[in-house]
């Protein structure tokens, strides 16, 4: 059997009204939204995609600052009652909203972008390039290639020296 749901009882406004009471009184700040967001990583960055429809691009502001991104901004109310007028459902939501998030090691906070498009923000934070592990070389000592070289000639010795010197860069 079919049950046929209607947005029109009583119940429905009830629940209706119920939902949006929690939603405001468990909200971040009391009044205002959270964007739902997006974060993806590839090879090269960190992509961020936050929805923010009816929202204009000078309403946003985004900073990062010691390893953390904040976007902030606000959506207004475009909501007019008259005489003529009157709303009986109001489900869209409007305020001030924040989200901050901790960014990972290794990203260049310098070279953030951000596009505003349909509605969608989307940043692009590239990954810094890491410093990669250089191989260090040893040089022995000057007492391990005179015991080690068994010749009281001076030659062997001078001639380990020089072969010394070109392992580790060193030019006469």
């Amino acid at each position: 059997m079919l049950y046929r749901m209607t947005t029109t009882s009583p119940i429905f406004g009830l629940r209706r009204e119920i939902d949006r009471l929690f939603e405001d009184t468990f909200t971040r700040d009391g009044n205002g939204w959270t964007p739902a967001v997006d974060v993806q990583e590839t090879e090269s960055d960190l992509r961020v995609e936050l929805e923010l429809p009816g929202i204009r691009p000078e309403d946003v502001e985004i900073t990062a600052e010691n390893g953390v991104l904040t976007i902030r901004g606000e959506k207004r109310s475009e909501r007019k009652e008259g005489e003529q007028a009157r709303y009986h459902i109001v489900e869209r939501s409007y305020g001030s909203f924040m989200r901050t998030f901790q960014l990972p090691q290794g990203v260049d906070e310098e070279q953030i972008a951000a596009e505003f498009e349909n509605g969608i923000l989307c940043l692009r934070i590239p990954k810094a390039a890491l410093p990669q592990a250089r191989r260090i070389q040893i040089n022995a000592g000057k007492s391990q290639s005179a015991v080690s070289s068994g010749n009281r000639s001076g030659k062997t010795n001078s001639a380990k020296r020089e072969h010394s010197e070109e392992l580790a860069g060193v030019s006469r």
